[in-house]
């Protein structure tokens, strides 16, 4: 079977996480990799291999591509990607999908019209304990989602700004520890709920960071259209990334994971766990460990769906959701210092 052409767009740190599973790939040929930045296109071509493009534009012209992976800044996902999906290019694009909701939903639109498909990573969604929760959830055995709280406490500290072009801005990033870290861990509260959000309460403070202008602390309230309550709180002022925790009170029982292990409590006194097996663990020649190894889970499904063996599952629509949120927590933010 011919291999899929695919280029990666954005060669900084999380391009690893891509680059590596496209070419553990078999059916998959990595053609080009483009940067503005000419000198990280030239070290990932000649560790990966692909032709090194500066511009994108140029590089739809010249190659025939059957999908690209998005790893660029925020702002830039949308009109890259819609570029892409008016060249008839299927688009996997790194989360968040946009730093507006309103854009979001103009991608997903014309992805559609031009018949291709868009995918959105949230890998978290794979690690072994989130499948676990989100399968007892569904089959009944823990039942509905009554309420939940989600809490993220890691370390940005200035330099970690200080060295990008782009994150610690509203114009670029759209925001700081909700956009960029949390998003993740309200993303998998909010899969395991499933219901519409009908009201989000939301505070954000700048406390400790001189370099960057957005949030360093947020939380708030959502409320669903099923009566469910989620709690988030989050803050990237502690001095060591701890693991994040999510706990879920359900009708059957109640969970706690994280991202690396989960414990399932029933009322009956039974207990049930998860954890990331090694064996299932991509390895990686980089990237962080907060990034989880399920990238490359979620790549292949897109490829997949791609070839038309199965549907893809996180879609340019499922991602609105998390999207939606997201936008709304800064949008309904008590205390506004932008």
């Amino acid at each position: 079977m011919e291999k899929l052409r695919v280029a990666v767009i954005g060669c900084g740190n999380i391009s690893v996480m891509h680059l590596d599973s496209i070419k553990a790939f078999d059916d998959v040929e990595l053609v080009a990799v483009c940067d503005i930045k000419e000198d990280r296109a030239i070290t990932a071509s000649q560790k990966y291999g692909g032709k090194v493009y500066t511009d994108y534009k140029k590089m739809f012209e010249c190659e025939k591509l059957d999908a690209v992976n998005l790893c660029l800044p925020h702002y830039l996902h949308v009109p890259v990607a819609i570029d892409a999906f008016r060249a008839g290019i299927n688009v996997l694009s790194e989360k968040p999908m946009s730093i507006k909701y309103e854009d979001a939903v103009k991608a997903v639109e014309t992805a559609k019209e031009c018949g291709v498909l868009y995918g959105v990573i949230f890998q978290c969604r794979y690690n072994a304990p989130s499948q676990l929760v989100k399968q007892r959830v569904m089959d009944g055995k823990l039942g509905p989602v009554k309420c939940g709280r989600t809490t993220l406490t890691w370390y940005r500290p200035d330099h970690y700004y200080d060295h990008s072009d782009w994150k610690g801005t509203w114009d670029k990033e759209g925001g700081g520890v909700i956009i960029d870290q949390a998003i993740h861990s309200i993303d998998l509260a909010n899969w395991m709920i499933g219901s519409k959000p009908v009201e989000i309460q939301s505070t954000l403070h700048n406390r400790n960071h001189d370099i960057m202008v957005v949030e360093d602390t947020g939380e708030g309230l959502i409320k669903y259209e099923n009566g469910a309550l989620l709690s988030f709180y989050a803050m990237n002022n502690y001095l060591c990334d701890e693991p994040i925790e999510i706990r879920l009170l359900c009708e059957n029982g109640k969970a706690i994971f994280s991202y690396g292990e989960a414990k399932v409590i029933y009322k009956d006194g039974s207990v049930e766990t998860a954890t990331n097996k090694p064996e299932d663990m991509f390895k990686y020649t980089g990237g962080k460990d907060y990034w989880g190894f399920q990238h490359a889970v979620q790549i292949r499904q897109f490829f997949n769906a791609v070839k038309g063996e199965e549907e893809l599952e996180i879609t340019g629509e499922e991602a609105l959701k998390i999207q939606n949120i997201i936008c709304q927590i800064y949008s309904n933010n008590d205390n506004p210092f932008k």
